[in-house]
């Protein structure tokens, strides 16, 4: 149920935009499948130099002999600091991002992973044919994150990936309308 009703947000706010034109994009991070993650954003223009995004993530990844299966949601607010009207240009964007990672490791134990985060990335934004995107972006973060062991300590699990300062990057593709 839940899923419907995420997909219909989603639709209800891709149509919204439809009638005006780039003010909202759909895309995709190319760099995500590389990790074994699924990685989509959409963005929505609030005005000429700001807009808002949110982006969700699927991993099923294994890290250090422990099984990574879990979401991830990270909203930011990004500025627009070039010329051209947003979503096109360069941008200063702050996050929040919120984790649920579900481990197991290869002695069968489990565990449940959340964290919590926030950083600020910078990146640039194109649009082509004004409906192709093609964005990069990096910047660093900090996540604080929690595991509850179900079986075995906490201890038989490696947070360091996930708990601490990262840094974040990606290349996106998308459509624009």
């Amino acid at each position: 149920m839940r899923n419907r009703i995420v997909l219909f947000a989603f639709i209800m706010l891709a149509g919204i935009s439809i009638s005006k034109a780039q003010n909202t994009v759909i895309k995709a991070n190319l760099l995500s499948p590389l990790v074994r993650t699924g990685s989509f954003f959409i963005e929505h223009k609030l005005n000429d130099n700001s807009s808002i995004q949110l982006g969700l993530l699927y991993t099923g990844n294994t890290w250090d002999d422990t099984k990574i299966r879990g979401w991830g949601i990270t909203p930011e607010y990004r500025f627009y600091l070039s010329d051209s009207p947003a979503p096109k240009g360069f941008f200063v964007a702050p996050y929040a991002r919120y984790l649920h990672y579900n481990l197991e490791n290869e002695v069968n134990d489990e565990a449940t992973l959340n964290g919590l985060g926030a950083g600020l990335i910078i990146g640039q934004q194109y649009i082509f044919k004004k409906r192709v995107s093609f964005e990069w972006f990096f910047g660093p973060g900090y996540t604080s994150a929690d595991v509850d062991a179900k079986s075995g300590t906490e201890e038989d699990f490696d947070t360091g990936n996930w708990d601490g300062f990262t840094l974040r990057a990606g290349l996106t593709l998308g459509i624009a309308f």
